[in-house]
């Protein structure tokens, strides 16, 4: 497997599972991944929610992307230390991508973030699959 392995499953699934931490205590929430490409895997949210507070607090996050099929399926799990981006080109990309943003009164001058990670490490997991035989991809 590679990178463009996951970049292509993450793009292909972006229904995924995000965890943080708050205070002691483990958070998860599924979350529309926005996109992934060479540069990184990016996601989008905005100040007003409580996971970019807890991402502030602990940047360090794992990602869950998964693909049901039939009775099995096939996950990707991504971990880094995520980035706020405050970058008016991805601003820009977002309200395209996601027109519906506008709808709640986002514009490219809005608080709202980008987020994205670096360095990334994750690994394939299918059902079948044995522990031992789970490899490591590092970008």
């Amino acid at each position: 497997m590679r990178i463009t392995d996951c970049i292509k499953f993450s793009n292909e699934n972006p229904v995924c599972y995000l965890a943080t931490t708050e205070g002691d205590q483990p958070r998860v929430r599924a979350i529309g991944f926005w996109f992934a490409n060479k540069t990184g895997f990016y996601f989008q949210t905005s100040s007003f929610k409580e996971f970019p507070l807890q991402l502030a607090k602990n940047p360090k996050t794992e990602v869950c992307f998964y693909k049901h099929e039939g009775m099995m399926g096939t996950m990707l799990r991504i971990s880094g230390k995520v980035e706020f981006m405050n970058d008016k080109k991805l601003s820009k990309k977002v309200l395209i991508d996601r027109p519906f943003l506008k709808s709640f009164g986002l514009t490219i001058d809005s608080d709202q973030l980008v987020i994205s990670g670096s360095p990334w490490r994750g690994s394939f997991l299918d059902y079948g699959d044995k522990p031992e035989t789970k490899e490591i991809i590092k970008f």
